[in-house]
């Protein structure tokens, strides 16, 4: 599999090559390796998971990468699934029909679009879109549901085709898209050539500021090259001939950034969210390598804790479940070492994983009915960013006896 992994020696936004390591935690396959019954015997590579500082942009960054199509075109994330999800793409697509009136009813393209759960929403406020996707199943079921999808990766020959065949688009979006890819210059450069002179550009991303604050470490996998913050990524967009124009932090994934930018020709005043936010990184001392220190220290405090609280309950003979097999479960797992001797069957409600084992450790992933038949005394939450609707939604569970746990951003016995 050495094949599959290269390592690049600069930064991705900025090409100095003055990177500090700063996190280094347990290796692991693919975060979305999942794995059927007949494979179970089957040893899974491990990859590096090691997260560098840039010392002169002060990007935040993982440098092994994992070739991006054993990651994405066989992908098993769908955010149609989540009732959380889509409401946060429907309040997503109102924001920017309200904030930019003056667009209405053109043409959205979104990169990365999955199942084109966003772009549904703008369909249905009058505008024409196109969603670029890698996944060939989930490209396949966005086109099925009407929603017009290309299959492949953004690229400066693709985005010629497009504008060729559909013209410019008005608004064109990147949900994690940025945190995915190793070539931002070349999706700028991609985006340069679609985007209509008057146009924008939306991103969103998670936001180191609010990893660092909770505790969010296991938003570290192979998928999510680039841990974002506003400083080092406004230099780039200069640099490459765009400029922010607004910020709007979000709850999705724990806490993230949306940034609105336009190319430097554009006629969109510049809000007041930019400097406030480039403020606050430089009170949270985000530019200082010390910072990721302490991070780094706090995660071992975090590990004892849940290892002691999960080692004590077993020890009393309790069974132990989890709920939900994010991408982000597979970092949790690994670097926390739970695996089947803790963990008996693992819930999640997308029919994509259910049958599946999951990545490395083998447990064997279920749907949730199977709560009611077997009940745990516990189920820890590794979709900790869902914990809320998933214990309201099996408030049964709880009433028969059983607890949920959830791991982040805090331990909490509920």
């Amino acid at each position: 599999m050495k094949e599959s992994l290269n390592k690049r020696n600069d930064c991705r936004l900025c090409g100095d090559k003055k990177l500090k390591s700063i996190i280094s935690l347990t290796s692991t396959p693919p975060a979305n390796a999942f794995i059927t019954k007949e494979q179970i015997n089957n040893k899974q590579a491990c990859f590096p998971l090691e997260v560098f500082f840039c010392e002169n942009c002060s990007h935040v960054q993982m440098l092994d990468i994992i070739d991006p199509k054993i990651l994405f075109e066989n992908y098993v994330y769908i955010s149609g699934t989540s009732p959380v999800f889509i409401n946060h793409f429907q309040d997503y697509a109102n924001n920017v029909i309200k904030k930019f009136p003056e667009l209405q009813k053109k043409f959205v393209i979104d990169i990365g679009s999955n199942d084109g759960t966003l772009l549904r929403f703008f369909k249905e406020a009058g505008f024409s879109v196109l969603g670029i996707d890698p996944a060939k199943d989930i490209a396949r079921r966005a086109n099925e549901l009407g929603i017009e999808t290309v299959t492949g990766f953004i690229s400066s020959e693709l985005a010629k085709k497009i504008r060729k065949e559909k013209g410019r688009a008005q608004v064109i979006t990147a949900n994690n898209v940025f945190a995915h890819s190793d070539d931002l210059k070349g999706i700028v450069e991609s985006v340069s050539i679609l985007l209509d002179d008057s146009g924008i550009f939306i991103i969103e991303v998670s936001y180191l500021l609010d990893v660092l604050e909770k505790n969010l470490f296991d938003t570290i996998y192979h998928e999510h090259l680039a841990y974002h913050s506003i400083k080092p990524l406004s230099n780039f967009f200069l640099q490459n001939d765009f400029e922010l124009i607004d910020i709007l932090r979000v709850n999705s994934h724990g806490g993230s950034v949306r940034v609105i930018v336009q190319k430097k020709s554009g006629s969109y005043p510049i809000s007041q969210s930019v400097s406030d936010i480039l403020k606050l990184e430089k009170e949270m001392k985000l530019d200082k390598i010390e910072t990721y220190y302490i991070f780094s220290e706090n995660i071992k405090m975090l590990k004892e804790e849940l290892q002691l609280l999960l080692n004590n309950l077993k020890e009393d003979g309790k069974s132990i479940a989890a709920f939900g097999a994010p991408a982000k479960a597979t970092t949790l797992m690994y670097h926390f070492d739970i695996g089947p001797e803790i963990i008996d069957f693992i819930v999640d409600d997308s029919p994509l994983k259910q049958g599946l084992f999951s990545p490395g450790k083998h447990i064997e992933i279920v749907s949730s009915s199977e709560i009611e038949k077997r009940n745990p005394d516990y189920l820890l939450i590794l979709a900790w960013n869902f914990s809320e609707s998933i214990m309201k939604k099996h408030s049964d569970y709880k009433s028969r006896g059983g607890h949920f746990i959830t791991p982040l951003p805090t331990i909490q016995v509920h």
